[in-house]
């Protein structure tokens, strides 16, 4: 699969990169993307959430009330939770939500998503690119040459480059990875995935494990 590949200001620069149809061409597989994006946003989950039960309330621990002849249901401490500013019943408690799974079912899914977003025609091949400084006018140029001021894009970078990193940082729309630390709910999130022509090597071999 051929692509062509644009510079920094949107324009054709003359060469087609290769995109391997073993990562860029498979047929979907649904399910394992399913999985994965359970899986990412499961991780983001602090899962710090407590309620008070029963014995963390302060109160008296006196029976209320003798245990028969009131006609109505016997009860023992304020603090039962079928009273009120007792504590909860069955509440949350603090716990891990993370979810695991095996490597090739990961890479399967993050090839199933290349492959949707190929077949979308949303993947944009872009040459490799540096800033002197961070600037984040710079980054909104290419954004603009690209016509994505206004998309969700995915910047994929061969290498780290904490210039071009911290140009994007202040941008919603856009987020800037490396090729290392692609995820499946990343891609699909974007409406656009920028690739850079340093990073197309190490998706290809990090997928093709």
């Amino acid at each position: 699969m051929k692509v062509a590949v644009l510079d920094i200001n949107g324009k054709e620069t003359g060469r087609k990169a290769d995109l391997s149809s073993d990562v860029f061409a498979i047929e979907p597989n649904n399910h394992a993307v399913y999985l994965d994006v359970k899986q990412y946003l499961a991780n983001q989950r602090q899962g710090t959430h407590k309620a008070k039960e029963r014995a963390e309330i302060t109160g008296s621990t006196r029976k209320i009330k003798k245990q028969k002849g009131t006609g109505t249901a016997r009860a023992g401490s304020i603090k039962s939770g079928v009273f009120r500013g007792g504590g909860r019943m069955f509440g949350p408690r603090p716990r891990s939500y993370s979810i695991k799974l095996n490597k090739n079912l990961k890479r399967l899914a993050r090839k199933s998503a290349f492959s949707i977003k190929a077949s979308e025609e949303s993947i944009v091949v872009l040459e490799d690119f540096n800033f002197d400084s961070p600037k984040t006018k710079n980054f909104t140029n290419i954004l603009k040459a690209l016509d994505l001021q206004n998309k969700k894009s995915l910047f994929v970078l061969g290498t780290s480059n904490n210039n071009v990193y911290l140009s994007s940082r202040n941008l919603k729309g856009s987020d800037v990875v490396m090729a290392s630390e692609l995820s499946t709910y990343k891609i699909l999130k974007a409406n656009k995935v920028v690739l850079l022509e340093g990073a197309l090597e190490g998706i290809v071999t990090n997928l093709s494990k």
